[in-house]
């Protein structure tokens, strides 16, 4: 019989193809990983990887064993939902959550105490993970469910294992202090608005910083960039002097200090939120209690 965690381990070495960085992922040593294939390649009776320069490949018939490894991952997880919907279909145990740094913040950490208190059972693990990758982990059974954005308004490819469903729609506002000159409009500011000012934004290569760049592609003059910085809360501390304005998403905006204003844009830039998990989990009570908090 084939050993799980050692088919776990091949399907992570595929993927990543190299056994230190599926140890990273799998929390374990480069070491025991090689263990553990090594152990399924005595199950098989053959070779499943083959040494390709610094990295590894899949052999013929370590290819087969992985395009074989949904289906039984899906079947386990079947059977281990079963067993807990007949348990009074109560949410419990650990559920491992990745999700990019501004919906823990925004979304998980407020959905925690209410969680804990409709299922005291129910604990949830959660690791800050860009969306490729906290896809990746949930395909890979090394987590259960991702939050994920579509950064550039398109929604990132989904693997045909997993299902998806929208949780959350986030905007970007204009922060400013209260005495700079756009606080004292009462509408939601146009590109016109934005000629001339200066800006800290976030780095290039950031969602923030894609959604900087097309809001001030219509502006005539060049926007003045001074600050480049990737927190946002140091942001914040930047606009309160009164110099800069900040485009800030809403799930990533810390409550805002006395002196410091919101104003909302005529064209808001947006990305959709989605939750992912495994299909073989459609039916999880841990899964559907996290969804419902979150929406």
């Amino acid at each position: 019989m084939i050993d799980v965690g050692a088919l776990r381990a091949l399907r992570s070495v595929a993927a990543l193809g190299t056994l230190a960085r599926a140890a990273d992922e799998l929390g374990f040593t480069a070491s025991a990983v090689s263990q553990q294939i090594k152990r399924l390649e005595r199950q098989v009776g053959v070779p499943v990887l083959a040494q390709a320069g610094r990295g590894v490949v899949l052999t013929p018939a370590g290819q087969a064993i992985v395009d074989s490894a949904p289906e039984v991952f899906q079947a386990l997880e079947r059977c281990a939902e079963a067993a807990q919907s007949v348990s009074e279909g109560a949410p419990r145990g650990t559920l491992r959550v990745v999700a990019f740094s501004t919906a823990v913040r925004g979304l998980l950490a407020p959905a925690l105490p209410r969680l804990s208190a409709r299922c005291p059972d129910l604990g949830l693990r959660i690791t800050e993970q860009d969306p490729d990758q906290a896809l990746h982990s949930v395909e890979s059974g090394t987590a259960d469910l991702a939050l994920v954005h579509d950064a550039d308004g398109l929604p990132a490819p989904l693997p045909p294992s997993l299902s998806q469903c929208h949780v959350h729609t986030d905007v970007g506002d204009v922060v400013m202090a209260r005495t700079h000159p756009l606080a004292l409009l009462d509408r939601p500011l146009t590109g016109a608005d934005l000629g001339g000012q200066a800006w800290v934004t976030s780095p290039p290569g950031t969602v923030c910083h894609q959604w900087f760049r097309r809001l001030v592609a219509d502006v005539r003059e060049n926007p003045d960039v001074r600050h480049l910085v990737d927190d946002f809360a140091t942001q914040l501390s930047l606009v309160a002097s009164g110099e800069v304005i900040a485009l800030i998403p809403r799930l990533a905006r810390p409550p805002l200090k006395d002196g410091l204003v919101v104003r909302p844009l005529r064209r808001q830039p947006k990305r959709a939120v989605h939750a992912a998990w495994r299909r073989s989990a459609d039916a999880s009570p841990a899964i559907r209690a996290v969804l419902g908090e979150l929406r």
